[in-house]
């Protein structure tokens, strides 16, 4: 929404209800981790907040980032509909000072153990007025690994293409697709050493004259 500056929190609805809600956390971590660090995903138990999850970034460019990536792509057969947050979260209020002890209570009720990941040492955050709508900095391949995350794929794509295309490259294990969804896949080789040079010459392939796939490190 335009009365909302950027800011490191997102809210992310219209989420496919149907999938379990563990499942749910794993799939959006392993998507929004690609635009930069993750330090806190929320999703919800109660009836009338599920479908809704609110993704904590360390740094507000890879929010804006993940937002204007994302906004719209299919998840689970449902287009991700992502405004900035509100308020900020409590993990960014305590790194502000600006923490408030009701709004813990607040959260506590509405979310049971949210995701958070384990944190060496928690840092003021900084630069939020430098932001930018050009900032694409957390934009990297991401670090390597034997698993790559293959996205942007088109509509009606045969699965068996994705399978030919990646097992021109040695070491392929095999391609996992997200259950209800065709727009992405993680493709899993041996070694890391198996999975650069398929990152490397198949990243931004253009899979029909008119689209390009985009494939990354995926996030472990």
């Amino acid at each position: 929404m335009a009365d909302i500056n950027p800011n490191h929190t997102i809210y992310v609805n219209n989420l496919n209800e149907k999938v379990k809600r563990d499942e749910l956390k794993r799939s959006l971590h392993m998507i929004f981790a690609q635009y930069g660090e993750i330090i806190q995903l929320m999703s919800f138990r109660k009836e009338r907040m599920r479908g809704q999850a609110h993704i904590v970034f360390k740094e507000v460019s890879s929010a804006s980032n993940a937002l204007r990536a994302l906004q719209g792509f299919p998840f689970y057969g449902k287009p991700m509909r992502i405004q900035y947050a509100r308020e900020d979260s409590d993990v960014i209020a305590r790194a502000k000072g600006s923490y408030v002890e009701k709004r813990a209570k607040t959260t506590a009720r509405a979310a049971k153990k949210p995701y958070e990941k384990p944190k060496n040492g928690e840092k003021r955050p900084e630069g939020e007025e430098k932001e930018k709508e050009t900032t694409t900095e957390n934009e990297g391949p991401g670090l390597p690994n034997n698993i790559l995350f293959c996205s942007n794929i088109p509509d009606g794509t045969d699965p068996d293409q994705i399978q030919h295309i990646f097992g021109q490259f040695p070491g392929l294990r095999e391609v996992r697709w997200m259950p209800n969804t065709k727009d992405f896949a993680f493709v899993e080789y041996e070694s890391e050493d198996m999975s650069e040079p398929a990152r490397q010459a198949l990243d931004n392939f253009r899979i029909t004259p008119s689209h390009q796939i985009k494939v990354k490190f995926a996030t472990k």
